[in-house]
């Protein structure tokens, strides 16, 4: 557990340490590029891409990523009979949104200067995004669990990713963030994931069996 409240911390240093310098050194020669990006998405929104918008924002909300993050850990728990995956997300969710509520409270910035099509955003808690960071977290860690545990899931189960990727096209469209604040949250994110999974999954064999449930040397009695 030392060695995941540490890297909790060093990794935490890093996002505020990104947030000062995109608001502080970084600031004049970043802002432009950031926003001509955010820019162009508003210059091509319609009413069919405001609606895909709506979807992928949905997708990347709190509420919806921890309910689906509880059901999958619950049903993997309950199908292998083990609390890994219920602790995987139970330390992704927990870390993830740490990070989130200390960088928006330590690092102001402003939204892009666009029409911001997500009503009732705080004006300055651009840096990170929350949406993205829990989509990575939720929709990331089904495929590490899935990888690990259900071996003949790893053909299909990267297009799990395909969700933080709409999320973060919907949220860029949608005037909520910029394309740093973006980064900021898909490079915290990885980085949690790979510590937890590393901890909580490290043992766990490439043919699905825990040795938690499976000790070295026992003999099978079928």
């Amino acid at each position: 557990m030392t060695r995941v409240v540490t890297a909790w911390a060093v990794i935490l240093a890093g996002v505020l340490a990104l947030g000062w310098l995109l608001t502080g050194p970084l600031e004049p020669t970043v802002d432009p590029w950031d926003d001509d990006v955010v820019r162009w998405f508003a210059g091509e929104r319609t009413a069919d891409l405001n609606t895909a918008a709506d979807v992928g924002t949905f997708l990347g909300e709190t509420i919806v990523g921890v309910a689906v993050a509880v059901v999958v850990a619950a049903a993997l728990s309950l199908w292998r009979r083990s609390v890994r995956p219920a602790v995987f997300f139970g330390l992704v969710l927990a870390g993830v949104g740490g990070f989130y509520a200390i960088a928006t409270m330590l690092i102001s910035r402003d939204r892009p200067p666009v029409r911001i099509l997500d009503p009732g955003l705080v004006p300055d808690d651009s840096f990170p995004s929350g949406h993205l960071g829990t989509a990575i977290a939720v929709y990331g860690g089904t495929l590490l669990v899935l990888r690990w545990l259900v071996p003949r899931a790893r053909a299909w189960a990267w297009l799990l990713l395909l969700v933080p990727v709409a999320v973060a096209l919907a949220r860029l469209y949608q005037g909520a963030h910029h394309p740093t604040d973006e980064l900021a949250s898909v490079l915290y994110t990885t980085a949690w994931l790979g510590v937890v999974s590393k901890v909580v999954l490290g043992s766990v064999t490439a043919t699905g069996a825990d040795p938690a449930r499976h000790p070295v040397g026992a003999r099978s009695t079928h």
